[in-house]
């Protein structure tokens, strides 16, 4: 299934849009919807049609959610969009002044064909004449010029990472969306069941007894019961009556990683988010305030790695410059890669996804062709309602129970460049692509967290700039 089509382009607008209104009760558990929110994106100008492609492959009636409409207010951290289009959001006011620590506009675009021309003539001259060299050991080598191609590419990222710090997480939340968290009173297996029904694969945590934040609640945590279940198979009884403040009680017993509690306040910069996810390897993270009069934490939202991608790819044109391929860039997971086959147990892929601490399994035939992917997000549906019998079904027994609207697994090429993922990003939901060559062998997992990652850390040459 090819990509999306192409959209048209509008200033500065958040990731994505709100969930209408859903009127059931959670047993007094508001919730929170990471995922399947309205789409009201508007998008840049259109680029190259991209190689990207999908792989499409062949459900419970909502009961408990709170809606939470709110409206943003002006943010005074933030600076005014930009007049020139999308992609110079936080570059500029339309009056060609920029707002501190942003480059302006026309520094992000290729050099004038003249002056690229003098540049290549100065080289020329350089390498010509005789420097003399201090005595010493090591003297340091003449730094090699780079490639129009490199040049454009440490642009690009540069305009992406000047982006990133002065919006705000607050920015990329929609007017209107839905939030979901769970009292830490809350049964296990009814926060699956909410999890399921609203479509949504993560929550908050609160704890009422201290009305404070108690930490995000994902797929691996539901993993690491389904391990402590294997191992201790007598215990199904009383699994079913663990409650979410149990959790950590089930990770001490398994030795596991304890629940994430990583947070960060709304107004800090979307760049200090992103450097917290990437030193937690969380794949999202809660935006927490504190009442002015009574003093106490609110949970704001979540944040995840695909709504900052989503947001930047609407906003900053100049991801349209990361032209390098994949091939060229030291990006994903390319060796020791964990895939599975079609007949290997589920229980042997969840093992995998817990050491590996990774959130897919490349499923694969006798020759390396890509058939599918097991997903962490794919237990959920396994064991809802606490059926943990299907646990003993094949990989590809199991995956013949997910929902019918499964989007499909998302594939490039190493030729592929950042710009087309970019674009994907903008048009799709996704949330790893798997890298094959011409015959569909697999070849690599490239996921959002490589992208952010090689987005804010991909060294800028000479002209590398401190963190901000």
């Amino acid at each position: 299934m090819s990509a999306a089509t192409h959209e048209a382009a509008t200033p500065v607008a958040p990731a994505e849009a709100g969930d209408g209104p859903a009127n059931a009760n959670a047993a007094g558990h508001a919730a929170h919807a990471e995922g399947h929110e309205a789409d009201a994106l508007t998008t840049p100008s259109a680029i190259a049609a991209t190689s990207l492609t999908t792989t499409t492959t062949p459900t419970t009636t909502p009961t408990t959610t709170t809606t939470a409409t709110t409206t943003s207010p002006p943010v005074a951290a933030s600076p005014p969009p930009a007049t020139a289009g999308p992609g110079a959001a936080g570059a500029g006011a339309g009056a060609g002044t920029a707002p501190p620590n942003i480059v302006a506009p026309s520094s992000y675009l290729r050099p004038h064909a003249s002056r690229a021309v003098h540049r290549s003539a100065d080289v020329s001259s350089l390498a010509l004449t005789a420097f003399p060299v201090a005595p010493g050991p090591a003297s340091k080598r003449p730094m090699t010029p780079l490639s129009p191609v490199d040049r454009e590419q440490i642009d690009g990222l540069r305009a992406i990472r000047a982006f990133l710090k002065v919006r705000t997480s607050y920015d990329v939340l929609p007017l209107s969306y839905r939030l979901i968290i769970f009292d830490t009173s809350l049964l296990v297996k009814k926060s699956l069941n909410v999890l399921m029904q609203c479509a949504i694969v993560s929550a908050p945590l609160w704890d009422s007894k201290t009305s404070t934040f108690a930490g995000l609640l994902t797929t691996s945590d539901y993993l690491n019961v389904v391990q402590y279940y294997w191992q201790n198979p007598d215990a199904l009884a009383q699994i079913d009556k663990f409650r979410l403040n149990s959790l950590r009680d089930i990770e001490r017993a398994i030795g596991v990683m304890p629940i994430e509690t990583v947070s960060i306040h709304p107004l800090r910069p979307l760049y200090e988010a992103c450097r917290r996810m990437l030193a937690s390897r969380a794949r999202r993270i809660p935006l927490v305030d504190v009442d002015d009069e009574t003093q106490r934490e609110m949970v704001v939202s979540v944040i995840t790695q695909y709504r900052i991608l989503k947001f930047v790819c609407v906003n900053v044109k100049e991801t349209q410059m990361l032209r390098k391929p994949l091939r060229d860039l030291n990006i994903g997971t390319r060796k020791d890669l964990a895939t599975a086959r079609m007949d290997t147990p589920v229980m042997d892929v969840i093992q995998m996804l817990v050491r590996r601490s990774i959130s897919c399994v490349p499923i694969v035939d006798k020759d390396g062709t890509v058939l599918n992917v097991f997903e962490a997000v794919d237990v959920i549906a396994l064991i809802k309602g606490g059926d943990y019998d299907n646990l003993n079904l094949s990989v590809g027994k199991a995956l013949e129970k997910r929902q019918d609207d499964f989007p499909g697994i998302y594939t490039c090429t190493l030729n592929d460049r950042l710009d087309t993922i970019f674009d994907t990003v903008r048009k799709s939901r996704v949330h790893r692509l798997v890298i094959i060559d011409g015959a569909n062998q697999l070849k690599g997992v490239l996921s959002l967290s490589d992208i952010l990652d090689y987005t804010l850390n991909s060294p800028l040459g000479d002209e590398e700039e401190e963190d901000g």
